[in-house]
């Protein structure tokens, strides 16, 4: 589990693509006491540490994740989002996250906004339901509040010290994101249309 705070960012080392598999070596902000198969959530997606060797580390990513996250674009050099997973009695700053990715949004615009940014990002039609203004979504692993929704758009006000700690301010207009809906939001949904099915059969 991951409360979406993002505790800095990785570099892409190296992509080693293999027949079923892709392995990134990645360094990361921080390992202490990180062992082999622990997860560690990059850019959202929960990954399992294969292989540690001082700040890097190695992570193999199947294909099924490979095309439904952003992870399947990785560049060398590139920076990711870095959460390692909850322990027991860490602050829960976010919202509680399971780091498997929902689907991938792109990036509608683009502003500044003070000190700040304000972003719009397009969420594909089966994900629309589940967006709602003031409903918490995750946005590369990032735990967001989610501002005004429009016509399949969401709006997102980014403060300085997110940007600072996040790829976010690298975004630009057309890049993909990952999202990963709230699960309490994903229970209502499903549940009152689960209600409303049976109440018309």
């Amino acid at each position: 589990m991951f409360t979406g705070i993002i505790q800095g960012t990785g570099t892409v080392l190296g992509i080693v693509e293999k027949q079923s598999i892709h392995t990134l070596q990645l360094e990361l902000p921080n390992t202490h006491l990180l062992e082999t198969g622990a997860s560690v959530s990059i850019d959202g997606v929960c990954l399992t540490a294969v292989t540690i060797q001082d700040s890097v580390v190695e992570f193999d990513v199947i294909s099924e994740t490979l095309t439904r996250t952003t992870l399947g674009h990785l560049t060398v050099g590139q920076h990711v989002n870095i959460e390692r997973s909850l322990k027991f009695g860490d602050e829960i700053g976010g919202h509680l996250l399971s780091g498997h990715i929902m689907a991938t949004g792109i990036l509608h615009s683009k502003k500044e906004h003070g000190e700040g940014i304000d972003y719009t990002v397009l969420v594909p039609e089966s994900t629309r339901k589940y967006v709602m203004e003031k409903g918490y979504i995750a946005v590369d692993g990032i735990s967001l509040t989610i501002g005004k929704v429009h016509e399949g758009t969401f709006s997102l006000h980014i403060i300085p010290e997110t940007l600072r700690l996040t790829t976010l301010v690298d975004k630009e207009i057309g890049d993909a994101v990952n999202l990963e809906i709230d699960s309490t939001t994903q229970t209502i949904v499903a549940t009152v249309e689960r209600v409303l099915e049976e109440k018309r059969s």
